[in-house]
């Protein structure tokens, strides 16, 4: 069974769409996704959409409890809240009944999955040496999964923990150690690389695969602009930071 892990789509349709067409050429079987699936972005009910109709597995994150309105907007600050606040005002009724629907953690045969971390589902970032030995001690599963962050990652627990960034077709061999992953962001990468991020998970042969699509990014920056939403989130497309 071939897995694509998606995260962090933030409204990003373009991205999105890219990455779903490298699924389709690729015959994957499934697709999860952890979680963030609107905030910063312009088309939070088409994302909605197509991953309500897409993904097997669909974590809530954090901007789609604020969006909600289940996590106070105060929360965020800056364009984030921004953002929040503009999404509040256009998430149709099927999209809001959807994300309703979600919770921030899941599991599936062989992995456990998380939009934060095991230790805080929502919040926390596995970032450090701390939060990511947190992360596997919590949990029993060969692979955990993660999102949250926007940057791609490989951590494995052999005889030391040992984690490090993981650029596009960065490859794993899978069962020979306990590993977390994070696929990265979809909509929004903030690893200096602004293509869409994304992992495939072979479990039949064993081997995880890091990804990255090229996207329209001028597409996204205009219609981020035409909506008046605040300047930095267009420009940051354009860096991955």
């Amino acid at each position: 069974m071939r897995i694509a892990v998606l995260s962090d789509v933030h409204s990003n349709l373009h991205a999105l769409e890219a990455v779903l067409a490298e699924i389709d050429a690729g015959g994957f079987d499934g697709i999860w996704f952890l979680g963030d699936l609107v905030g910063y972005g312009p088309k939070p009910n088409e994302c909605a959409a197509i991953l309500q109709e897409r993904a097997a597995i669909c974590l809530a994150g954090n901007h789609d409890l604020v969006v909600l309105g289940k996590i106070p907007i105060d929360a965020f600050a800056g364009e984030a809240a921004a953002a929040a606040r503009w999404t509040q005002t256009v998430l149709d009724e099927s999209a809001r009944a959807f994300l309703d629907s979600l919770q921030p953690q899941a599991a599936a045969p062989g992995a456990e999955l998380f939009h934060g971390s095991p230790r805080d589902p929502v919040w926390d970032y596995v970032l450090s040496d701390e939060s990511a030995a947190s992360a596997l001690a919590l949990t029993e599963a060969p692979l955990v999964l993660v999102g949250h962050s926007h940057v791609a990652l490989e951590i494995s627990n052999g005889e030391e923990l040992r984690g490090e960034p993981a650029p596009d077709g960065t490859r794993l061999e899978l069962g020979l150690t306990r590993r977390l992953l994070n696929p990265g962001s979809v909509g929004q990468p903030r690893d200096g690389d602004p293509r869409a991020a994304w992992l495939e998970i072979d479990f039949e042969t064993g081997w995880a695969t890091f990804r990255r699509t090229n996207y329209p990014v001028e597409r996204t920056q205009h219609e981020l602009r035409e909506l008046n939403l605040p300047e930095v989130l267009a420009a940051r497309l354009a860096y991955g930071i």
